[in-house]
């Protein structure tokens, strides 16, 4: 029941962030397609997010995961 209402803030927090951002003048609140265009404009930002991608996914997805075809 906590990591449900942790998970249920964080993304409620990141709606709210977006809301600002689309809703602000474009200067004044960054949305996270604003982020994402500044991180991915160089090699690094690219390589780093990949980086982080792969991080969460095997962390979410693929620890503690069992092959389906074992007994």
């Amino acid at each position: 029941m906590v990591a449900f209402i942790g998970w249920t803030v964080l993304i409620a927090a990141l709606l709210v962030w977006e809301g600002i951002g689309l809703v602000a003048p474009h200067d004044g609140w960054p949305t996270f397609s604003d982020m994402f265009n500044t991180i991915t404009r160089h090699a690094g930002g690219r390589w780093l997010l990949f980086a982080v991608w792969l991080w969460l996914g095997f962390h979410l997805f693929v620890r503690g995961w069992k092959f389906f075809l074992r007994g």
